[in-house]
């Protein structure tokens, strides 16, 4: 091997051609917060969690359904990626996104070998104008997340098209991530866009508890009603007053305004509090 004396004579030989190339991109797991009226007046509403997908129009996966992404351009920063990207094929922006995991399964893109870096984007739904969102870009809903020692089975559904799959997951040692996962069916999303999904989902249930990471997916005020319907149906479990209560103990403050006109007796409004940042 040939010895160099300085950086600069090190990379006058240096040819990328030696080793192999790949391409990376991004994929941006958007989950949204909505209300569900109640058809009965005297309840509060209920919430729903979505994820936003876009129809494919080329190949490879014509016209199968994946989360907005894309490749980083060559002279781009990685981080700024999701972002242009994310309002290119949604039209959304200015929101938060924090970066998930990386993907790097050889097979994970029939074109080439593709490494594929996530980023998760939270949002409150009902304050995004749907008129926004690009004409091959559609709301999803997470109907059903159900979970066993072995298998994570997740069903999405919108008003006319039902998407399912499995996860297998696998307990792992010596490590901070519990489980591993890897896909066991899938007919209607694109790449290993399963295995975003569920990591976006188990992200954030093991972060909402120990982080503020939930109010960014709600609006600036609501009440505590509201707030602990969004932590039940993320978690995907009720959730005993008490030890609601002890979870946002510090993380939100009372406002002097109370929400009413909805059949019930007014409620407080609270508002998150900066001081916890």
């Amino acid at each position: 091997m040939k010895e160099y004396k300085t950086e600069e004579e090190f990379l006058k030989d240096y040819n990328p051609k030696d080793y192999p190339s790949f391409a990376v991109s991004v994929d941006i797991l958007v989950f949204g917060i909505s209300s569900v009226d109640d058809s009965n007046y005297k309840k509060l509403d209920t919430k729903k969690m979505s994820v936003l997908l876009v129809k494919r129009d080329s190949f490879p996966f014509k016209d199968k359904w994946c989360l907005p992404g894309g490749f980083v351009l060559e002279n781009e920063n990685l981080d700024e990626s999701p972002v242009r990207i994310l309002k290119n094929e949604t039209g959304l922006d200015n929101i938060y996104l924090e970066q998930l995991y990386t993907f790097g399964n050889p097979k994970r893109d029939p074109r080439m070998r593709v490494i594929s870096t996530s980023y998760m984007a939270l949002i409150d739904k009902d304050r995004i104008i749907e008129k926004k969102l690009n004409n091959n870009t559609c709301w999803f809903d997470i109907v059903e997340v159900k979970e066993n020692d072995k298998n994570i089975e997740v069903t999405l559904v919108n008003n006319e098209e039902k998407i399912e799959f499995t996860i297998k997951k696998a307990l792992k040692e010596l490590t901070t991530d519990r489980y591993s996962f890897s896909i066991k069916e899938n007919n209607s999303l694109a790449f290993d866009n399963p295995l975003v999904i569920v990591s976006g989902l188990e992200r954030l249930k093991n972060k909402i508890e120990y982080t503020d990471i939930v109010f960014n997916m709600m609006p600036e005020k609501f009440t505590l009603g509201e707030l602990q319907k969004v932590y039940e149906v993320i978690l995907g479990k009720k959730l005993l007053d008490p030890a609601f209560r002890r979870i946002i103990a510090n993380k939100v403050i009372a406002t002097d305004e109370y929400k009413t006109g909805e059949g019930h007796r007014p409620s407080r409004l609270f508002k998150y509090n900066e001081r916890n940042k």
